[in-house]
This record gives C-alpha cells, structure tokens and sequence, in this order.
C-alpha cells in the first residue's frame, strides 16, 4: 500500500487574508517605482563610484574637476553622468566661482552611507597589486620624494609637499598601465605643481605661463608643449593637462615628440586647479567647459585635428598647424625672440 502525501488547497476564505498579508510587507508600487528609479541611476559603475567620491569628500561635496578624473572619458559624458544622478534627486549642485559642486541630496544620504558600508563592501572582490614589499619600496620612495621636494619648496612646507606628491601618485597610478615609471613621473608631476603653487601664491617676477589643456593629453596639448619649450626655452613656462587623461600617449604621435626631444614631460597629466592659476594664457583644444574660468588670464581655443584619428599624413598635418599657432603665440608673448624659419 503505498501513502500519498496529503496536498492541502488554500481555503477560498483565506485568499483575501494572504493577500493583505503579503501587502503589509512589501512596498507601495509607487514608492517602488521611485526607489527603482534611483537604484537604475547607481547601477552604473561610473555613477556608482561618483557617489562614492561625493559621499566620502571631507566636505560632504566634490567639484566637477575631482570627478572628471575618476575614468578616462569626456567632460560630456561626466555632465551626462552627473545629469542622470541629478535628475532622479540623488545629488545636488551648486555652482560656486569657476566650478560646480554636487553633493548627496539631504534625503539619501542614509541611503547611500547603508550602500557604501555594505553592498560595495559585500560584492568587493580582494585583488593583490602589489606584493607587500613592491608596496614597502614604493612608499620608501615616495617618502624620498617628499623629502626632496619639501626642501627644493621650503616656502610652501613639507605637508603641502606631502599632500601634492601623493595625490600625483594616486592620481598617475590610476591611469597606468606601467607602473615601473611611475615614481620619477610623480617627482615631475609633483615638482610641477609645487612650482605652480608657489607662481599663484607670488606671480610677479615670472616668466610667462602658458597652459595647453586637450581631453586625454596624449597629442595635441603635448605637440603644442614640446614646439613652444623648443622655440622659447626659459623664456616661456610650458604646461601640458588634460580633462580626461589617457594611460599614454598616442602611438601616432610619440615619433613627433621624440624628435622634440620631449621627454617625460609629455606623460599624460590630469589638469589641476593650480596650473590654470598659475598660466598667464590657457589654450584649449576640444576640452569643453571643463576648465575654469578666472579672471585676469587669456583663454583661447584653438580648433585643432585630433591625432588619434588621422592618418600618418594627418597627424603630419596637425602638427604643422599646432606649429604655425604656437610660433604666432610666441609672436605675441616675446616679440623680440627668434624664431627659425623651418620646425626642428
């Protein structure tokens, strides 16, 4: 005899009071759909990782030019970003001077702290980057950067030292596909923006400063550099950023450099406030309104070709017409200095 198992149907009269069981613990559909809205807007990990920066800042708020560091995209995609963010009432901003700041609207910001300390946490995976003494060796070194930059800048203190040398190093690091480079490229990086900080605290008594600022400064903004270091030497300040830098320069581009004699000055570099304070003229190419605005300085954008897209022929091309701006630039700032008739 074989037992079967007894299958009991709900009773017709206990539908009604599963059904409004159910519904007092779940949620509204409309609080639902509001709350989805805003989970679909951090379900991106450019936007996701946005959040988190605004979230964590000391201040409570992030400027524009902090998240445009975070990935290597355009000024408008971070505006598309951060409009998405905006639009289902998760930040906020504020334009204060030359930047825009955004911070977590007052109502989330339990929210995102709940999803901060324990999603991200949950779905983080460990990865070793580096083994315990790569990471002791870089960090000895770092600290003889420090040291050495604090003395070249006594003016400015060995904490500010501090504090610039190891935000290049995060700021390279997060970029590089080679890391055994990245040391002396921080020294450069960090020696230039002490230099630039001691220019904006005392601008009197320097030569000029001109800054070239393209999104991923891999080509134009680096040509730009290296043609008007070799026609003005000292007599000009030379810069070279960009609003979304890329990991290296363009391969179509770096034979151009090399015969400049370039150098590691032409290592991609992300723009920093400092360096447009300290420029006398700015000189923008396809960057958008990433950069600021301060009064005082002159700002030109110059329409030029993007190398990364051209033929060899192409790039040929953009760098003549790179050459004949600068040489007209350098007409302008040093009226008296030579200038050859040919590039080098």
């Amino acid at each position: 005899m074989t037992a079967t198992a007894a299958v009991s149907e709900p009773h017709p009269a206990h539908e009604g009071c599963v059904s409004m069981h159910l519904e007092a613990h779940t949620i509204a559909p409309d609080i639902a759909g509001r709350a989805a809205t805003v989970l679909k807007a951090v379900a991106d990990p450019l936007r996701l990782r946005m959040v988190a920066l605004i979230a964590s800042a000391p201040t409570g708020e992030a400027c524009v030019c902090d998240l445009t560091e975070l990935a290597e995209v355009t000024g408008p995609t971070v505006s598309h970003h951060l409009k998405t963010l905006k639009d289902v009432g998760l930040v906020t901003s504020e334009r204060r001077g030359t930047w825009v700041y955004y911070r977590v609207a007052e109502p989330y910001v339990p929210t995102v702290r709940a999803l901060l300390e324990t999603l991200v946490p949950a779905s983080a995976t460990r990865h070793v980057v580096h083994e315990q003494g790569e990471l002791e060796h870089v960090d000895r070194a770092l600290d003889a950067v420090i040291r050495d930059l604090a003395e070249r800048f006594p003016e400015l203190g060995a904490p500010a030292a501090e504090r610039i040398v190891r935000d290049s190093y995060t700021s390279l690091a997060r970029r590089a596909t080679i890391r055994q480079h990245l040391v002396p490229l921080t020294r450069h990086f960090a020696r230039q923006r002490l230099e630039d900080l001691r220019r904006a605290a005392s601008p009197e008594g320097h030569p000029p400063q001109v800054l070239f600022v393209c999104v991923q400064n891999a080509g134009r903004s680096q040509i730009a550099a290296a043609l008007l270091h070799r026609y003005a030497g000292d007599k000009v300040v030379v810069r070279s950023a960009g609003s979304a830098p890329a990991a290296s320069v363009h391969d179509a581009v770096r034979p151009h450099l090399d015969a400049l004699d370039a150098g590691e000055a032409a290592f991609p570099k992300p723009l920093t406030d400092d360096a447009v304070r300290a420029s006398d003229v700015v000189i923008t190419m396809g960057c958008g309104d990433v950069c600021p605005i301060y009064p005082g300085k002159r700002y030109e954008d110059w329409q030029v070709g993007d190398p990364a897209l051209a033929s060899e022929a192409g790039v040929a091309a953009i760098v003549d017409d790179i050459d004949g701006r600068v040489r007209e630039l350098l007409r302008q700032l040093l009226p008296d200095l030579s200038l050859p008739a040919t590039r080098p």
